[in-house]
């Protein structure tokens, strides 16, 4: 018969040592970890048959573990300390000793742990329940977004820095809110900047402050963003848009946890986890001289991958109804249903600007909606993706040299469009050539990875 594996998570090391060598005595076969975090990073927390773990630890408490895993986890507490023990049984402990501890108690209560084998079925039901969100806010039952779950709350236990990747609109700042939401950090809001949004001059200043009269129109002494985040988790959209004076800066941080106002000569210590996102390939922005080589390796920690909406199956259908349900609840109309035919075209249609565009279908078929059902029609929703059956044809333009190409799909037609135009025309110009709002014309820049060229110094 195997013997059974169990994990010791204590950071005294006489203490672990000690239990160590008792289990052994009693035939278990025992790992050990320092925290949780060492606990997540070195094992396969599911391959053990018991884990014991004391309440108090480095980074983050014991009972966290319980949230990471289905093996069963035995919590370790001091006397002083048994109503927390209680509590978290509450949680989901299968059991709590308390130090200083009777060795015949151990034994008893591993065994016991043992016999009782997995968390039951009806709490893993209850977390994969297709009604429910298994991360706060987010919904999704396919296997692509089952992962991503697993990883979050993987994650969300460390304080690591976390890189997240995805197309636009997907959801990338959800992902962050879920991580903050699950760590020790949860009790200080989330700090969260689009990196893209604000101009290339005043970035450094928004995330590391400055003294008064470091540059003309600093009036007085601000407080950057990163620094509003220390003791909390910092989120930085669209990482790929920093410039490179910020990313040095921002380096500085990770590397030494401390940031250097603009115009200050004296550093200030901060404990601020981060948390990154981006559509673009950072790699190739490295490549490009673009990105920091050094600062890539120092975000690229551990890094989770949004699917796309196109590969998540049906839970676009689950997104769709939640989406409709609260859009109604927002603007106060009735209580409104998809049509048969709306719900295949939810399905069959790719979805390019992912949730984010199912969400504004959704709220546009809401407002144009004259009876309790939402129709195809209603979605303005274009099935068949071909620029001949779009709003986005255009005037003929003799100098723009695009071959008419019926089966030329969208995204193959505004980057052509964009990168043969770019040069001769400003933003507004091309937004309207294009029929499209300029803020749509950004959008659409950073999924397709066109960045707006820079005008050159005189």
């Amino acid at each position: 018969m195997p013997m059974h594996q169990v994990l010791i998570v204590e950071d005294e090391s006489v203490i672990r040592h000690a239990l160590k060598r008792l289990l052994e005595r009693h035939e278990y076969l025992v790992s050990e970890a320092a925290s949780v975090r060492e606990s997540l990073q070195e094992f396969d927390l599911e391959k053990f048959d018991v884990i014991i773990s004391d309440l108090r630890l480095p980074g983050a408490p014991g009972t966290d573990l319980i949230k990471a895993t289905r093996t069963p986890v035995m919590i370790m507490t001091s006397y002083s300390s048994l109503k927390s023990a209680v509590d978290s049984v509450k949680m989901g402990a299968v059991d709590y000793i308390a130090k200083p501890f009777e060795h015949s108690e151990i034994i008893e209560s591993v065994s016991k742990a043992i016999k009782t084998g997995k968390k039951s079925e009806i709490t893993e039901i209850s977390d994969t329940d297709v009604n429910g969100p298994k991360i706060p806010g987010m919904i999704g039952n396919s296997e692509p977004m089952l992962e991503l779950f697993r990883r979050i709350r993987k994650v969300a236990l460390t304080d690591s820095t976390v890189l997240i990747d995805g197309e636009s609109g997907t959801g990338k700042e959800l992902v962050a809110q879920a991580i903050h939401s699950l760590n020790s950090r949860r009790q200080a809001d989330m700090i969260s900047v689009n990196c893209a949004a604000i101009p290339e001059n005043l970035i450094e200043s928004e995330l590391f402050g400055h003294e008064k009269g470091s540059f003309t129109g600093a009036t007085s002494t601000r407080t950057g963003l990163v620094e509003a985040a220390d003791g909390s988790t910092l989120f930085l959209d669209e990482i790929g848009e920093l410039p490179l004076e910020a990313q040095a800066r921002l380096l500085r941080v990770l590397q030494e946890n401390e940031i250097r106002k603009v115009g200050s000569i004296q550093s200030k210590k901060v404990d601020v986890r981060l948390v990154a996102a981006t559509h673009r390939d950072l790699k190739q922005l490295v490549a490009e001289g673009e990105f920091r080589e050094d600062l890539y390796y120092r975000i690229n920690v551990m890094t989770l991958s949004i699917p796309p909406l196109r590969d998540r199956g049906d839970d676009i259908l689950r997104l769709a109804e939640s989406k409709l349900q609260k859009t109604c609840a927002r603007l106060k109309t009735p209580r409104l249903h998809f049509s048969a035919d709306a719900l295949e075209a939810i399905t069959i249609y790719p979805w390019p600007g992912n949730v984010r565009e199912l969400e504004n279908a959704i709220e546009r078929a809401v407002v144009l909606s004259e009876s309790d059902e939402i129709t195809t029609s209603l979605l303005a929703i274009d099935l068949d993706h071909k620029i001949k059956d779009t709003k986005l044809i255009i005037e003929q333009d003799s100098d723009a040299n695009i071959e008419s190409d019926d089966e030329l799909s969208l995204e193959d037609y505004f980057q052509r469009f964009v990168l043969e135009h770019q040069d001769s025309m400003n933003e507004t110009q091309l937004a309207k050539k294009l029929g499209i709002s300029r803020k749509c014309l950004w959008e659409r820049r950073q999924r397709f990875g066109l960045p707006r060229k820079k005008k050159q110094a005189c």
